[in-house]
């Protein structure tokens, strides 16, 4: 354990090996499980726990800090990295109440098959005393699930987020240090997580700004003792403000998608446009969702499988789908041998996307000087789309 301020201690996990989270998100860095526990003249309260596979490593600390007593666990967040290991917690201290919201509960008690005993289920703004420390629960909805909340300590004017403001790294550093490092990694967990539900993060961004923060203590990753950093970061993230930049994921069998992305991409930046280009059969897509936060148009280039678009990027269709960025252009190009449907496939995937879609230029076999003209013609229309936006100035 490591002190924060008096009384209130960082019990944090470090997960140096994982490398995949849910079976999907790609942890280049790792992460962290972070509980905090908070020591007031009457009573002791953890906030959060860890992943029950790191549930005893968050235990010795507790052990060897000599916690001998514990009132209250603070769960915020029914998921498992962060309440899996309640019932580890609870027969250690079995006279300890879960603190949480009714939602939250209701999946506990499904989820780690507690009592409803167990429980003290608290509103929004609630206030719990610990004797000379207060906790105020304000609830943060679809921060990235139904149930989230996060826990204000009112007298030390900490701001203990859970999910909200994030960052999947483990790191010895118990604060921020290098900022843009830090930074990078919240974008990329925004994007995974939190980018689907940019219209309830600006609610609860409001919400928040009544209260005076010194410190943000996230979930996972380093604690913010300059909270504008990823504040501001995060107003920005859900603003429409978009960049100059196309991102171009591919996918190609015979090289002929292969060879119209090179020249599509060439065009591109021949004309001032920025461009990200991925190959989606070993993309990492955690960076590709963080190039899809601010990128203003998004193409999709894939060869024809049986009629329907290549699997890959069917999978990139509804991964951009699911993300559902502020993307304010989208487009598809390939190629097909005998016959194609891919186009209207892709575009059906991409139900949720709210952008203008160019013109396809799908073409059969391999790429012709013609084609080339049909890209050359897409690329002026996305340079021209950007300039409108005024975000390309050339």
């Amino acid at each position: 354990m490591r002190k924060l301020t008096d009384n209130v201690y960082y019990v944090s996990v470090q997960d140096w090996d994982r490398r995949l989270f849910d079976e999907l998100i790609p942890l280049p860095e790792g992460t962290s499980y972070n509980a905090y526990l908070i020591k007031g003249s009457e009573k002791t309260a953890m906030i959060d726990t860890a992943d029950p596979p790191k549930i005893h490593e968050l235990i010795n600390q507790l052990i060897t800090a000599g916690v001998d007593k514990l009132d209250y666990i603070i769960s915020h967040h029914a998921e498992q990295d962060h309440s899996g290991g309640i019932p580890d917690v609870l027969l250690m201290y079995p006279d300890a109440k879960v603190v949480t919201n009714a939602k939250c509960k209701a999946m506990l008690m499904d989820l780690l098959d507690l009592d409803a005993e167990q429980f003290v289920e608290i509103t929004d703004g609630q206030t719990l005393s610990l004797g000379d420390k207060t906790l105020q629960f304000v609830f943060t909805p679809w921060v990235h699930w139904p149930e989230t909340m996060s826990t204000y300590l009112k007298e030390d004017k900490i701001l203990f987020s859970c999910d909200f403001f994030g960052s999947h790294r483990a790191t010895s550093s118990l604060f921020v240090e290098n900022e843009a490092h830090v930074l990078e990694a919240a974008k990329r967990y925004y994007a995974e997580i939190m980018m689907p539900f940019r219209g309830a993060i600006a609610g609860n961004l409001k919400k928040l700004e009544p209260l005076e923060i010194k410190m943000i203590a996230p979930s996972h990753g380093p604690v913010y003792p300059r909270p504008a950093l990823i504040i501001d970061a995060y107003k920005d993230w859900i603003s429409d403000r978009v960049e100059n930049k196309v991102i171009v994921g591919y996918v190609s069998m015979h090289d002929s998608t292969r060879k119209m992305v090179e020249y599509f991409v060439d065009s591109l930046i021949e004309k001032g446009v920025g461009v990200q280009q991925f190959n989606l059969t070993g993309v990492d897509i955690g960076h590709l969702a963080m190039e899809l936060v601010d990128a203003a148009t998004v193409i999709l280039a894939a060869p024809t499988v049986l009629v329907g678009p290549h699997p890959t990027a069917a999978y990139a269709a509804l991964l951009v789908n699911a993300l559902k960025p502020k993307t304010k252009f989208a487009g598809i190009i390939g190629s097909f041998g005998w016959g194609s449907k891919m186009v209207e496939t892709l575009t059906s995937l991409m139900g949720n996307l709210k952008a203008e879609m160019f013109e396809p230029v799908l073409i059969k076999g391999q790429p012709k000087p013609q084609d080339f003209e049909k890209l050359d013609l897409l690329a002026e229309k996305i340079q021209a789309k950007h300039k409108e936006l005024g975000i390309l100035k050339k």
